[in-house]
């Protein structure tokens, strides 16, 4: 099942995307359910409930147009930092060299604002008074269904709802200036999300691969397999003494290829584009503006 929200005739809207990826059908919410997007469902099913009725016939997905499938998540996003060993290797002689030897330990978690989340196709916002280093980073997100607290790396996987694309945008030299990540991470539109999500039961997000275009140049390719930290552990570690709950989005890392990992580094300008595909999952592309 692919849930998305998307807009049409100045409505926002809840629904099931086709197999075909060619239409979407409506379902029945109110106003207010629907401006939350799939976080509607998403707790309702956790809660034992049903899928909301059809409120009308299927329309073409072209002819609508695709919000973040959480266009207002319900707090921070949890974001993990060089889970993947070629990354953490091309940034092993940066400004990140005195806490390499920690990558394989435990994980480094940060958080990006809810209110940088964006639509799959939405531009993406160059704040140029602020920072002149934007990279981009490529990420399966996991969208949690049943919450809990100090989930067993065991059972996790019972706890995921589904999975979506992101683009954990980041401005380097802020991220830097202020040793902290969140600032860096969490300026305006720096989280593009999307196309959908698609529930655990129809993508395996354990085995597939994350890609990454930069005006049409491959910059990224990497399998999910070469996390440092697989998906079970990381629901794991951000659950231990924190209670997780249904709409949480845990971003799982990036592949090697940042701009920042180029020598000399590679940053976003005004103009550029940024296409992030995730095999069998979908894309997202955006312009930075």
């Amino acid at each position: 099942m692919r849930i998305a929200t998307f807009t049409s005739n100045g409505d926002r809207k809840v629904g099931l995307v086709s197999a075909d990826g060619k239409t979407i059908t409506p379902l029945q919410l109110t106003q207010l359910q629907a401006d939350s997007g799939a976080l509607t469902l998403i707790e309702s099913l956790a809660e034992g409930g049903s899928l909301p009725e059809a409120s009308g016939p299927a329309v073409k997905l072209a002819d609508v147009v695709l919000d973040a499938p959480l266009p207002k998540p319900r707090r921070n996003l949890w974001c993990v930092g060089r889970n993947y060993h070629a990354h953490a290797k091309e940034l092993s002689a940066s400004v990140f060299k005195d806490n390499a030897a920690k990558t394989d330990e435990w994980p480094i978690v940060f958080t990006k604002v809810p209110e940088c989340v964006v639509g799959p196709y939405d531009d993406v916002l160059v704040p140029s008074e602020v920072s002149t280093q934007i990279d981009y980073e490529a990420e399966l997100a996991v969208v949690i269904g049943k919450g809990g607290k100090n989930i067993a790396r065991a059972v996790a996987m019972s706890h995921v709802f589904g999975y979506t694309v992101v683009n954990d945008v980041t401005a380097r030299d802020v991220q830097m200036r202020h040793g902290q990540w969140d600032m860096g991470k969490s300026f305006d539109t720096f989280c593009p999300m999307g196309p959908w999500i698609i529930t655990a039961d129809e993508f395996d997000g354990t085995k597939t691969r994350v890609r990454c275009w930069v005006n049409g140049e491959m910059r990224q390719d990497g399998p999910t397999e070469n996390m440092i930290f697989d998906i079970p552990t990381l629901i794991e570690t951000v659950s231990r003494g924190i209670t997780l709950y249904p709409g949480d989005v845990i971003a799982t890392g990036t592949p090697a290829g940042v701009g920042m990992g180029m020598s000399p580094p590679r940053y976003l300008r005004a103009g550029d584009v940024v296409r992030v595909e995730i095999d069998r999952l979908g894309t997202i592309e955006n312009k930075f503006v």
